[in-house]
């Protein structure tokens, strides 16, 4: 048993120039920091560099593993599709505010025209809003229907369905804003 013990030694030091590789590291901090976490291990740092670099490359071999390059060329895909998206989003989020504003004055026509005949629709998120806030001054209308106070004329449509409204006894005008009576 001995002998076979001691032939193994002396194999094993006779093949350690073929079994040797050296590695440059990038600096002394990091030969420092590889040499305490495989003290931390109870390693040699030959042992902790093999078992890494093995375990390194079991995983790129594993289907569930993706080699790092293969990672970040991914990542930089879906970044790039992401910005792609992100502008895609952007315009249609414009393209649908207009439209929506465009509807809003399309339905605002009919409270604008002073010899209107015919039946008018109320805007539902008027009157929703208008019951589930009790009170809504006319801030809180316009903000809550998406209404630039600037833009007059849907202003002004959103003012005549409110007196309409109250001209029915459905909303009455306080301090604070409409109260909803419906």
């Amino acid at each position: 048993m001995e002998q076979k013990a001691e032939s193994e030694r002396r194999r094993k030091t006779e093949t350690i120039k073929e079994r040797a590789v050296y590695v440059y590291l990038p600096s002394q901090e990091m030969v420092k920091a590889w040499k305490k976490r495989a003290e931390k291990q109870g390693v040699s740092i030959s042992k902790f560099v093999i078992e890494h670099v093995e375990n390194s490359l079991q995983q790129e071999e594993d289907q569930t593993y993706k080699p790092r390059g293969e990672l970040l060329k991914e990542i930089s895909e879906l970044r790039s599709e992401i910005r792609e998206l992100q502008g895609d989003n952007r315009q249609k989020r414009i393209v649908i505010e207009r439209l929506e504003n465009a509807l809003r004055k399309y339905r605002a026509e009919v409270f604008l025209e002073d010899r209107f005949e015919g039946v008018r629709k109320y805007d539902k998120e008027l009157i929703a809003i208008l019951k589930s806030h009790g009170v809504a001054d006319s801030d809180s209308l316009l903000r809550n229907l998406g209404i630039d106070p600037r833009d007059s004329e849907l202003v002004k449509a959103i003012s005549k369905q409110l007196e309409s409204l109250e001209a029915y006894g459905l909303v009455t005008p306080t301090k604070r804003g409409w109260r909803w009576l419906g």
